[in-house]
């Protein structure tokens, strides 16, 4: 009985571990969600993969409504996918793929308080080689081969993310714990 305790008290301590491999975004830094900022220059050098969190911090008189790509392009207001006004907005990215968002108010959009997002969906591919870009030393005739910029990304963990998140809701955090700690007096 008490390999059972065990195994439990290590499945609790990578249940612990887990959610802590996501990272939380403050969407504008100290900023926060406001018209007149530039969030294209605050998600560049970023990397969002799934299991990532945007926290959205603002003020009343604005909301945070994700919405498709062609009312993000056009700031339309109205035909959101899920909006939320309370200040404190926090957005689980949990697929992959682009993920637009607008402040709903009407003008506010059109004054910055738009972003879009580009979410990975965690997997590592390997860079391309380097022998396709340099011409072979044996054929003469051919012209210089021009090196072109090649950017590669690295995700911020080698930990690949599901779609469902890496983090248990808090009920099921505490039913487990109170399950192992049973499980080990038990023992």
């Amino acid at each position: 009985m008490a390999g059972v305790g065990v195994v439990c008290v290590v499945f609790l301590v990578l249940c612990a571990v887990m959610p802590s491999l996501a990272t939380d975004y403050t969407v504008g830094d100290s900023t926060g969600w406001t018209m007149g900022s530039d969030y294209s220059t605050w998600t560049s050098g970023k990397t969002f993969v799934v299991g990532d969190t945007l926290v959205f911090n603002y003020g009343g008189g604005h909301t945070v409504d994700e919405v498709s790509a062609s009312d993000y392009s056009t700031c339309t207001v109205g035909n959101a996918i899920t909006s939320d006004s309370t200040g404190a907005t926090t957005i689980s990215l949990k697929k992959a793929g682009t993920h637009y968002f607008i402040c709903g108010v009407i003008g506010h959009c059109g004054s910055g308080m738009k972003l879009a997002v580009t979410v990975e969906s965690g997997k590592t591919t390997a860079p391309p080689t380097s022998s396709s870009a340099t011409p072979s030393s044996g054929d003469a005739t051919t012209s210089p081969v021009t090196p072109t910029a090649t950017t590669t990304t690295t995700p911020s963990s080698t930990v690949a993310h599901s779609s469902a998140g890496n983090a248990f809701s808090p009920f099921v955090a505490v039913v487990i714990t109170w399950l192992a700690l049973f499980l080990l007096v038990l023992s």
